[in-house]
């Protein structure tokens, strides 16, 4: 109930909230209930009517584009025909597809039409049906024979011709300069796949073994281009390096305990002498309350690091071919020489050598072993030397026979270039027949 004057009454009713208030929606009527005196009580009733929402008119801009709307009866569409499909399920093995990898064409040998000419055959200017490589311009080819000088013969007479002609007559080398170069070709041979074990050994003592090692070692040291090295592994006490002028008082027992510490050739060649063919050698225990503790693991040991620095390993055993490092040798072994003196007795202890390894699965060693027969022993001049020859030559490859030279005698250092030539042509013969026989790969 709200009680207000009657000039408030009239100021309510001529306002525009008395008819609409709030938007329109609501319309709120007063209504006199009764008057006392000056005031009017009112009574106020709220009447809510639904004003229908504006219509709103389209722009003419919209009514240019607007499509028209077409009412559609239902009764025009054809209800959807409803039917039943039936989907059977069929069990599939996919099977792995495999790559086909096509086979490499092999192109066809050429004929004999199509295979280039040599270059022999290029020399009067024949023009090739194919274009030649790089390879086929030679100076054999290219300038004329009489510009082409080959080198200064060697030997008394052709020398002579050759210098007396003003060099323009070269009959080449004497034979014996061929023959000579012919055998370095051959004790220069090249390896390939490592270093190449061989070892010289017998069953008596006093033959010569250590001056067949070295004398071998000289001789293939002074021809070929790489290192050789000669090893004494006698545990009785050798004399190897005895026979060259000592520079250091190394041994293998050095080796052996400082090897961790040799990482480089420089490092290993302070324990080693070297001569005046290059040849290095690498000496025994001097001392014989150690020379017996030099085993198989040391020989190992002392053969691994020289296998990183040398390309042939001359090693020269003692002659208990029991011991230990007689095996260890001979395991790595890729050919042997076998010293014989030229007595009968001695003869027949290396023969007796050769049995012993033939017994001990070492056949193959024996077929392709080496025989030196040291002529310079004592009652040499006594024995047909002919039949030795040919009782060795029934079981190894080849035999080789070193003379007497009264510097080998001596036992002491031997100066390769003092030899006699029959002697160092002997040396030269047992270098070549041993590089013939080693592998000149190694087998995968």
């Amino acid at each position: 109930m709200v009680t207000k004057r009657k000039s408030d009454i009239d100021a309510i009713q001529g306002t525009p909230a008395a008819r609409k208030i709030a938007g329109g929606s609501t319309l709120t009527t007063i209504i006199p209930d009764a008057v006392i005196a000056d005031r009017v009580i009112l009574d106020t009733m709220t009447v809510t009517i639904d004003l229908p929402a504006p219509v709103r008119s389209a722009p003419a801009d919209e009514v240019a584009i607007a499509i028209d709307d077409v009412s559609i009866t239902p009764t025009f569409l054809d209800a959807p025909e409803v039917t039943t499909t039936s989907i059977s399920v069929v069990q599939h093995v996919i099977e792995p597809v495999m790559e086909v990898v096509p086979e490499p064409e092999i192109p066809p040998l050429p004929t004999a039409h199509s295979v280039p000419q040599r270059r022999r055959d290029r020399i009067n200017g024949v023009v090739s049906a194919t274009p030649e490589p790089a390879a086929m311009l030679t100076a054999e080819r290219l300038v004329e024979p009489f510009g082409r000088r080959k080198h200064a013969p060697e030997g008394f007479w052709p020398a002579l011709l050759y210098s007396v002609t003003l060099h323009l007559v070269n009959v080449g080398d004497s034979w014996r300069v061929r023959e000579r170069k012919a055998l370095d070709s051959r004790i220069a041979r090249t390896f390939e796949g490592g270093t190449r074990f061989v070892p010289v050994l017998t069953r008596k003592g006093g033959v010569g073994k250590t001056t067949i090692t070295t004398l071998l070692g000289m001789a293939m040291a002074d021809v070929r281009d790489d290192r050789v090295i000669a090893i004494d592994a006698n545990p009785d006490r050798g004399t190897l390096a005895e026979r060259i002028n000592k520079q250091t008082r190394s041994t293998v027992r050095d080796v052996v305990i400082h090897a961790p510490e040799i990482t480089a050739f420089s490092e290993f060649s302070t324990y080693v002498s070297r001569d005046e063919t290059r040849l290095d050698v690498l000496a025994t225990d001097t001392d014989p309350m150690l020379s017996e503790a030099f085993d198989e693991d040391d020989y190992n040991v002392v053969a691994d690091i020289a296998a990183r620095f040398y390309d042939v390993v001359i090693t020269d055993c003692g002659t208990g071919i029991v011991h230990s490092v007689m095996r260890a040798t001979l395991q790595r072994a890729d050919s042997i020489v076998v010293v014989s003196g030229g007595s009968v007795d001695e003869a027949r202890l290396a023969s007796e050598t050769l049995t012993w390894l033939e017994a001990n699965n070492y056949g193959d060693l024996v077929k392709n072993a080496v025989v030196a027969i040291n002529t310079g022993t004592q009652g040499t001049n006594l024995v047909k030397l002919e039949e030795i020859e040919a009782h060795f030559l029934s079981r190894v490859r080849d035999v080789v026979r070193v003379p007497y030279d009264p510097q080998l005698a001596t036992g002491s250092v031997i100066n390769y270039a003092e030899l006699k030539p029959i002697t160092r042509d002997a040396a030269r013969d047992l270098a070549a027949l041993v590089v013939d026989g080693l592998p000149s790969k190694r087998p995968s």
